[in-house]
């Protein structure tokens, strides 16, 4: 029913556009962003931050989403200062058609897709972004029943050469099960964030892992808004 409802539109199923903010997770972490947040996901992770994107047991999706013109998301985007453009979710391979539509009226802008890891990305969508920002989601943060690794994805989007693989931790114990991903999917660019809705409970975690993750030879990110801005929303 999902893939049908997305597939079945003109246009994008949008949660929210927000910006200028800084990009808070990640490679580009720190520069200049506008975020595209796209509605409905595939999974179901109860410790998620957005579940305004699926999670109609408490949302109306009527109230919390709105399908949206490409030209007009373009538009919006055009707009204004910032280059690089986010698109987020929810999980945004969901619409890819239109995604692609989307892209391609971003000229000169740099474009990061954020995803689950649960879709292989179009041949023609691979070509128009800067980077995949992927989260493969560990299976204490998963939903039971969700297939929350899909190999084929994985590897599509390890070989694509755009890929960057961030994972969200909340103990170091967790850091076994990502080096087993990273080995079995050859997945380069490896960034850890530890898991956290305000700014204590994630330099406390940043500091927990920062000796183990330099000793795996992997990367470190914050989550830079919710340092400087706590949970408030559309930062």
């Amino acid at each position: 029913m999902l893939g049908g409802e997305v597939a079945s539109g003109k246009g994008l199923l949008v949660a929210e556009c927000f910006g200028p903010t800084f990009q808070g997770e990640g490679p580009s972490v720190g520069q200049q962003s506008l975020f595209v947040r796209l509605s409905r996901c595939n999974l179901h992770c109860p410790g998620c931050d957005t579940p305004e994107t699926w999670d109609w047991s408490r949302f109306d999706p009527r109230e919390v989403s709105t399908r949206h013109d490409v030209e007009d998301l373009a538009a919006w985007v055009m707009a204004r200062s910032p280059r690089l453009v986010v698109v987020t979710g929810g999980e945004p391979l969901l619409q890819q058609p239109q995604l692609v539509d989307l892209v391609q009226l971003l000229s000169g802008r740099r474009v990061e897709v954020e995803t689950n890891g649960t879709v292989v990305p179009r041949p023609e969508l691979v070509k128009l972004v800067a980077a995949f920002n992927v989260s493969p989601k560990l299976e204490a943060f998963a939903a039971p029943g969700d297939q929350r690794i899909v190999p084929a994805a994985l590897e599509a989007l390890a070989a694509c050469s755009r890929a960057r693989f961030k994972f969200v931790i909340h103990e170091a114990a967790q850091l076994d099960e990502v080096a087993s991903l990273v080995e079995t999917f050859s997945l380069p660019d490896v960034w850890i964030m530890p898991e956290g809705t305000n700014s204590e409970t994630v330099l406390g975690g940043m500091r927990a892992l920062a000796d183990e993750v330099l000793e795996r030879g992997w990367n470190l990110t914050p989550r830079l808004h919710t340092l400087l801005w706590e949970d408030e929303r559309g930062r």
